[in-house]
């Protein structure tokens, strides 16, 4: 008999971080580069997080087929409102990795500027080029990543209060200290 897994496989680990490097990282830099007047710079950072976008949208779809294929560790002995608590964010943070990088390549499109993914490989136009397509498809990006940058933060909160408050392992599941 086998004892059940006590942390993420190490795969799971590295997509976990590496699609939390850069979703911050294209998240600090869409509030950067927003702030910016028109310029070469302001123009270089768009398909710096276009590219990063592209990346989050492989990364998570990556991710949730490991997920889909490769059983978690058990949950951790937790009040039940905690469980559900995780449970919902985890389901939505899924949902906000497609959505956010997903509205956004909806919004180039729509805006007429297509994504050229690292300049070499153009993606194709998923919608039609329409000024009123694009400013909705803005919002949306805008207020999911916003939505999504919150949702981080609950999550990280969570993770802290779990290492620190409860100290129940529960980070060494993700990689951090030994399980």
């Amino acid at each position: 008999m086998t004892s059940p897994a006590t942390r993420y496989t190490p795969i799971a680990i590295a997509l976990h971080w590496l699609l939390a490097l850069a979703i911050v990282g294209a998240f600090s830099m869409g509030l950067y580069m927003t702030s910016l007047p028109i310029s070469p710079t302001r123009l270089k950072l768009y398909n710096w997080h276009k590219w990063a976008g592209v990346t989050i949208l492989t990364l998570s779809a990556l991710r949730l087929l490991w997920r889909l294929t490769h059983r978690p560790p058990a949950d951790l002995p937790m009040p039940a409102w905690q469980a559900s608590a995780a449970h919902v964010t985890h389901s939505l943070l899924y949902v906000l990795f497609f959505a956010v990088p997903l509205a956004g390549w909806a919004y180039s499109s729509a805006a007429g500027f297509p994504i050229v993914l690292f300049g070499v490989l153009p993606l194709p136009d998923f919608v039609p080029k329409d000024k009123a397509l694009a400013d909705t498809f803005k919002l949306i990006h805008q207020f999911a990543a916003y939505g999504l940058g919150l949702l981080v933060a609950a999550h990280v909160a969570g993770a802290l209060k779990h290492h620190f408050i409860d100290r129940d392992r529960l980070l060494a599941r993700m990689g951090i200290g030994r399980a």
